[in-house]
């Protein structure tokens, strides 16, 4: 795949970081040695995306060189060898389905077939009126739950094509149902419920109805926002 096949045609002339990303940006660069601040190429692209529209424009990609003292061909080659950044505009829902081998053999295939029967695109398309896209990326890292789709920040894990249709159908409507597993499975743990530590999992329950469980985020984006507020 050409370069020119990752990075949109339509451009805007300019990109600025928000005041309030600018302040971000000092505090990660702030983390690295001197002369080693191209180590915040992924953070600072990170913000760039999510202040944008969920994609990076070039204009943006030149102002983090900038910023980092980078050739801008060097962010550039991050930028377009991750899928977790996006160099044209993605929908506002924009579904990664992982088709590794885990996925593959509990059936992401019918995933796909979903996407296709239901939005009628197929892997780095986006619906006409700009709500959906799809691309298949290699593993999401949540295997033992295979099939899984990632939802913008948010995991849907143990799905098949019926699951998935009603996963769009919520979206559609703008309405995201809870993330994780589709079958209410805790982690890892087995549909049947935990086989093994059955004490410590009777230990979380007498604390979770106590009350004294701190609350936990309830999303990834929310997650990484709490950190970064964590460690400035």
């Amino acid at each position: 795949m050409s370069i020119h096949d990752l990075v949109a045609d339509d451009q805007p002339d300019k990109f600025a970081f928000s005041s309030e990303n600018e302040a971000l940006i000092k505090k990660i660069i702030a983390k690295y040695p001197e002369g080693k601040q191209a180590s915040a190429v992924m953070p600072l692209l990170d913000l760039a995306q999510r202040q944008h529209d969920n994609w990076i424009p070039m204009s943006a990609i030149e102002l983090i060189a900038e910023r980092l003292d980078m050739a801008k061909i060097r962010v550039l080659e991050v930028a377009s060898f991750y899928t977790m950044y996006n160099l044209k505009p993605v929908g506002k829902y924009f579904f990664q389905l992982c088709g590794t081998t885990p996925c593959m053999l509990r059936g992401s295939d019918d995933l796909s077939r979903c996407v296709k029967d239901k939005l009628n695109i197929s892997s780095g398309e986006i619906t006409p009126d700009g709500k959906f896209s799809i691309l298949e990326v290699e593993c999401l890292g949540a295997c033992v739950n295979a099939p899984i789709v990632q939802v913008n920040d948010d995991f849907y894990e143990d799905l098949d094509y019926d699951s998935m249709a009603s996963l769009i159908d919520s979206f559609a409507e703008d309405l995201p149902p809870p993330i994780g597993s589709v079958k209410s499975r805790s982690g890892s743990q087995a549909v049947t419920g935990p086989t093994s530590l059955t004490k410590l999992t009777e230990k979380q329950n007498v604390v979770k109805s106590s009350g004294k469980l701190k609350k936990e985020p309830n999303s990834l984006s929310e997650h990484v926002r709490n950190k970064v507020h964590a460690s400035g």
